[in-house]
C-alpha cells in the first residue's frame, strides 16, 4: 500500500463506472481486467459489500492489460456505459464476469445481445476514437499509479496492489470511517 499522489486523481477520469451511494462516506475504486481470475473473485465480494453498505461508492476502471480480448471487452463495456448509462453498464459488467472462459469482444457483445441491447450500436460506439481514448486514459492512469497487477484499488488516497480479501477490505472501510486511515492505530 502506498499514498497516491493527488495529481493522479481517479475523479477526473472519464469512463469510470460508478455504483452505490452518490454521497458516500467511503469511496473505493477498483482497477480491473475482465480476464483476471482475482478480479472475478473480487467482483462477487465487492457487490455483496456494496449491497450491504449503503454509504459506500464503488468506481470501476478498466485496466485491460492481460490480453487483446480484455481490451475488446472493455470497449464493449464503455460503449454500454455511453449508450445506456451506469445502471445497465453495471448489469452488463456483472453478467460478463459470470460468463465462463476467456472474455473478448465477441463474448461481451453476446452478453449485450442477451440483455436485449443494440449490439450494432454498441459495436459502432466501441470502434470509435472516443472509446479508445477513454480506455487509453484509464490504462495510463493505472500505469502511472504503478498498478501492474489486477485488481488494484484506491481508497482514501491509498493505492493497493492486489485484492486483500473481503474481510480485510471491510475492515479498511470501517477504519476509514473511524479514523480516516486504512488502519487505525
Amino acid at each position: 500500500n502506498y499514498r497516491v499522489p493527488p495529481e493522479l486523481s481517479v475523479f477526473d477520469l472519464p469512463g469510470v463506472l460508478w455504483a452505490g451511494a452518490r454521497s458516500a462516506d467511503v469511496i473505493l475504486v477498483e482497477f480491473f481486467d475482465y480476464n483476471c481470475p482475482y478480479c472475478y473473485k473480487a467482483e462477487r465480494e465487492l457487490l455483496a459489500i456494496l449491497r450491504r453498505d449503503k454509504n459506500l461508492r464503488l468506481g470501476l476502471i478498466n485496466n485491460s492489460i492481460l490480453s487483446a480480448g480484455s481490451y475488446q471487452a472493455a470497449r464493449v463495456q464503455q460503449s454500454v456505459l455511453r449508450l445506456y448509462g451506469p445502471h445497465k453498464a453495471l448489469s452488463f459488467h456483472n453478467k460478463l464476469y459470470r460468463r465462463r472462459g476467456r472474455k473478448d469482444g465477441l463474448t461481451a457483445l453476446s452478453v449485450a445481445k442477451l440483455m436485449k441491447l443494440d449490439a450494432k450500436a454498441i459495436e459502432k460506439s466501441g470502434d470509435s476514437e472516443a472509446v479508445g481514448s477513454v480506455l487509453a486514459q484509464q490504462v495510463r492512469l493505472a500505469s502511472a499509479l504503478g498498478f501492474i497487477a489486477t485488481p488494484s484499488f484506491v481508497m482514501n488516497g491509498v493505492g493497493m496492489l492486489g485484492y486483500p480479501g473481503r474481510k480485510a477490505l471491510t475492515g479498511m472501510i470501517a477504519a476509514v470511517r473511524k479514523c480516516d486511515k486504512l488502519v487505525c492505530t
